[in-house]
């Protein structure tokens, strides 16, 4: 069982999170740069995907993630726990015709990353809900590759704005965001309460 902040989370479910790690024997900065032995490629999503989607998912959002900090605070509600409220948006990000705004980042002949968009063709403005990457996988611009796949996708689809959201404890994210390019334009605090 994985454990939160030094406890071990009330609610508990197994997802097997298949990550393959390189560790280098000197552990210096730059050894994950090695880790990598094809080179990455953004490919559209297939209904394949959706495990590896979800285990990465699992994986790299326990430190960023509403739900969470919901069942950090909170404890578990309704019988499940944070990974399955969030991967739930991951079922809804691939559902229909959304799936066709999904890339996925493939190397080493797995998936290691992907990034969901969504479509309002109403208002214009197009959505990045999610984003993620393989800890091994991350620091060598990929990120930035995946948020342009999405980007040249929503000005296919005609979007006059893309919109994109992290929370204040995602520096990385939000590093990255504005190096893209995003806009900062308001902030959203989340209350919860037990009824």
């Amino acid at each position: 069982m994985r454990s939160f902040a030094g406890m071990a989370s009330p609610c508990h479910i197994d997802l097997p999170v298949r990550v393959r790690t390189w560790q280098s024997s000197t552990h210096d900065k730059n050894s994950r740069y090695r880790a990598m032995q094809t080179e990455p490629v953004i490919r559209e999503y297939h209904p394949d995907d959706l495990p590896a989607l979800k285990r990465i998912t699992a994986f790299c959002f326990e430190p960023v993630s509403i739900d969470r900090n919901i069942e950090a605070r909170f404890g578990c509600i309704g019988g499940r726990d944070w990974r399955w409220r969030k991967l739930r948006h991951i079922d809804d990000d691939v559902a229909g015709d959304r799936a066709r705004g999904v890339f996925v980042l493939q190397a080493d002949d797995q998936v290691v990353g992907y990034i969901t968009t969504r479509v309002d063709r109403e208002s214009r403005i197009g959505g990045i809900p999610n984003l993620a990457i393989l800890p091994a996988y991350q620091g060598r611009g990929l990120g930035k590759q995946l948020i342009q796949t999405a980007l040249d996708y929503l000005r296919a689809q005609n979007m006059e704005c893309a919109k994109i959201e992290t929370l204040v404890q995602n520096e990385v994210g939000a590093s990255l965001y504005v190096n893209m390019g995003f806009e900062e334009v308001a902030r959203q605090i989340h209350y919860l309460m037990r009824l």
